[in-house]
């Protein structure tokens, strides 16, 4: 996907402005993913994977994941998981020089699979989606990994792939804007807003804009103009950040501000004049925050403060602000102690509590919890692995390395703990962690 030149990203822009009105209709999506999918496999196998195509198709798919779902644009619900472990092994494939492959992510991935015989659902579930719901995100984590450990990507490069990961929620935007009804009527409660989030799941919608408001961050505190204007690209910072907050849900943005907040620390240290830095800084971001949270304050009657205190709508504080995460994570826990070695099988938790007296049904939205209780022990010391693998080494890196690598690490974790692994966005970022930054920053 490397471009010729500037008027080639120019070009890009408006296509995924167009994008978000053609994705309206179905057939017409699911004909351009389609497109876009072979345009990839083409793209990186006639030239060998030179020039970082892998990183920068799999990044654009992870980002365009939640927009493809939400307009139905997908030949099968899980694709996007499939198609980016399908680049992975295309790119390992096509490498001049012969790869390092970690034996850890091998291990990872076997350890995982062990569970698969313990796996027992009801007559009239899937056995096979169980496993694929459960154990794909997992996977292409382990794939993910496997093939960015020990990769040296240039600045140019990383800056390139934040672009690529802009584009899709470019589409999003002007989807979200169409579906969404006047926000007069409305009716804003303390939970997660459906109509706000383009008909789609919330949570899913809020995690991609968050990485959206993330990675344009990036660029904009790099001086790398996504739109060619840097009034224009505070604007889209600015209407990213106001959308997210309408979905009402808050783990996804939650996650971007602290994955740029890490990014920003870090960037602060490899300037000359931090000081006069950090004073521009600090005021430009808490007058677009301020701003923007006072203005959504007001067009959702205050119901926004509400969830993110969380209150339910008349103001009074709920039990559990974690809107039923932390009753499952008791029930894991539970499962855990009573199967402590193998766990109860992969994609047995939501099966385990339909069953239990504790009336909590859902499946899990947390990857620590539901990893723990359906792999018990192999899942502790699996878990444990992934936490510490990406931070060995991290003292010796640089500043900016340092930034972007606990960035990628933070959205991750973060984006595990309150959506497990559904989509395909953290198992990749995941494997970003793992790589290294060169300094080279020539163009964009």
């Amino acid at each position: 996907m490397p471009l010729k030149n500037r008027q080639s990203y120019y070009i890009l822009l408006g296509l995924h402005l167009v994008m978000g009105i053609l994705f309206l209709n179905n057939l017409v999506g699911k004909i351009i993913t389609l497109i876009i999918t072979i345009a990839a496999i083409t793209d990186i196998i006639l030239n060998s994977n030179k020039k970082e195509r892998v990183l920068f198709w799999v990044v654009y798919f992870i980002s365009a994941e939640v927009f493809f779902r939400m307009t139905s644009s997908l030949v099968s619900w899980e694709m996007i998981k499939y198609v980016s472990a399908l680049l992975f092994f295309i790119g390992i494939l096509s490498e001049s020089k012969t790869p390092t492959f970690p034996p850890f992510f091998f291990v990872y991935v076997l350890l995982l699979l062990i569970s698969i015989a313990f796996t027992d659902v009801p007559p009239d579930a899937s056995i096979r989606m169980s496993i694929v719901f459960n154990l794909s995100g997992p996977i292409l984590l382990g794939v993910a990994g496997i093939y960015f450990y020990g990769k040296e990507y240039s600045l140019k490069d990383i800056y390139k792939s934040m672009y690529f990961s802009v584009l899709p929620i470019l589409s999003m935007l002007v989807y979200l804007y169409v579906r969404t009804p006047d926000l007069k009527e409305v009716v804003f409660r303390g939970s997660a807003n459906f109509a706000t989030s383009g008909g789609f799941g919330p949570n899913q919608v809020s995690t991609s804009l968050g990485i959206g408001f993330f990675a344009l961050g990036v660029l904009i505190i790099a001086k790398k103009k996504f739109t060619g204007l840097l009034l224009l690209d505070w604007l889209l910072l600015v209407y990213i950040f106001y959308r997210a907050l309408l979905t009402f849900s808050r783990g996804g943005l939650i996650t971007g501000v602290f994955a740029f907040g890490a990014f920003l620390l870090f960037y602060i240290l490899t300037i000359k004049k931090p000081s006069l830095f950090i004073g521009k800084a600090i005021i430009a971001i808490l007058f677009i925050a301020i701003t923007v949270w006072l203005y959504t304050v007001y067009v959702t009657g205050g119901m926004i403060t509400n969830r993110y205190l969380g209150k339910n709508a008349s103001g009074v504080q709920k039990e559990d602000i974690s809107s039923g995460r932390v009753d499952i994570l008791i029930t894991q826990y539970d499962n855990f102690l009573k199967h402590p070695f193998f766990g109860i099988g992969v994609g047995n938790g939501k099966y385990y509590r339909m069953k239990s007296d504790t009336h909590v049904t859902a499946a899990s939205h947390n990857e620590v919890g539901r990893i723990v209780e359906e792999h018990g022990l192999i899942g502790v010391i699996s878990l444990f692995m992934l936490l510490f693998y990406p931070l060995v080494g991290i003292q010796y890196k640089s500043n900016l390395n340092k930034g972007f690598v606990l960035a990628f690490y933070l959205i991750w974790f973060l984006t595990i703990n309150h959506s497990a692994m559904r989509i395909a966005l953290p198992s990749v970022f995941y494997g970003l962690s793992l790589i290294r930054i060169s300094h080279n920053e020539d163009g964009f």
